[in-house]
């Protein structure tokens, strides 16, 4: 999808302000520097996506709550959106192409499904929370956006028949790789993660070339965890 040039600075909007300062301040800094992504970020409004409580939040650099009164608790409960550079270095990083079909685990409040979408075919958006799935389907209907699909699931259970897909993006950190989530990888198609345990994760892309598959972990951050995938074994003596 095209999309207007319109990253300019707008004095007299204090909204448009804001989103220009995070992709200046905060998302081009990072290495963000692919002109469709920046622009894609001036155009999907990431204001639409945070409940009404945190709209102030929209643009900050945290991980802004989707639910509950109790911020960190939400956070912790990964029940929140990733950062803006977060999301932005991960929509770069996996080089989405417009015949591309796309799978994503937690959906959240939809932000991240809804860029995908303006630069995939086809997003299919898990999110195993009844009342964020809700939500991210409402805001996705709003923005106009109609290629992208959330359901209620387990991404780290369910099965998911849409596959194969071109990108598997999933949006909050795991201890390891998915297995079950590299089998639904087409050809060529890439898995982005963030992998790891506090205080130590990485970004890490895996692409399936045949029957094999090729790791990168390119940059390091932390997020909070999904639900359900397997955790590493402690043992104490």
């Amino acid at each position: 999808m095209n999309l207007p040039l319109n990253t300019s600075a707008n004095t007299s909007d204090p909204v448009a302000q804001a989103r220009y300062n995070m992709i200046e301040q905060q998302i081009r800094p990072w290495n963000v520097l692919d002109a469709d992504v920046l622009e894609l970020l001036s155009v999907v409004r990431r204001e639409d996506f945070v409940p009404a409580a945190y709209r102030s939040l929209a643009f900050a650099d945290i991980e802004v709550p989707l639910l509950g009164n109790d911020a960190e608790e939400a956070v912790r409960q990964g029940h929140s959106m990733l950062q803006p550079r977060v999301e932005a270095r991960i929509l770069q990083d996996l080089r989405v192409q417009p015949t591309d079909r796309v799978l994503e685990i937690g959906a959240g409040s939809g932000y991240m499904a809804a860029l995908l979408a303006h630069r995939a075919e086809r997003v299919v958006s898990l999110e195993i929370n009844p009342t964020l799935a809700s939500m991210a389907r409402e805001n996705l209907r709003n923005a106009g956006i109609q290629n992208a699909e959330v359901r209620q699931g387990d991404g780290a259970r369910d099965a998911v028949p849409d596959g194969p897909f071109d990108v598997i993006v999933l949006s909050g950190s795991v201890a390891q790789v998915p297995k079950n989530l590299l089998s639904l990888l087409r050809d060529g198609g890439r898995l982005g993660a963030i992998v790891g345990s506090d205080p130590v994760m990485r970004f890490t892309v895996i692409q399936r070339k045949g029957d094999r598959f090729e790791t990168t972990s390119p940059w390091d951050t932390i997020a909070p965890r999904l639900v359900n995938f397997p955790e590493p074994s402690s043992f104490s003596f």
